[in-house]
């Protein structure tokens, strides 16, 4: 299965979107937690979360600069 470059940048941009929101949610709520094995964990989640936005967002700008970089070549 083939899928367009604009495809693939936009699916890690909707995918960082997603990633970021659940990490922002795991940030936020370590204000209610009191136990410090929870709030370890959640600062795990919150950090695994923000990995993966990461890992999205570099692949999306890589995408998005092989896009712009493919009719050069041409």
């Amino acid at each position: 299965m083939k899928f367009s470059i604009q495809t693939t940048t936009l699916a890690a941009g909707i995918f960082a979107t997603v990633c970021l929101a659940f990490a922002i949610n795991g940030f936020t709520s370590l204000g209610d937690l009191t136990d410090p094995a929870q709030i370890a964990d959640a600062k795990g989640f919150a950090w695994f979360w923000t990995f993966l936005a990461t890992v999205a967002i570099v692949l999306g700008a890589l995408s998005w600069w092989i896009a712009r970089h493919q009719g050069d070549d041409e």
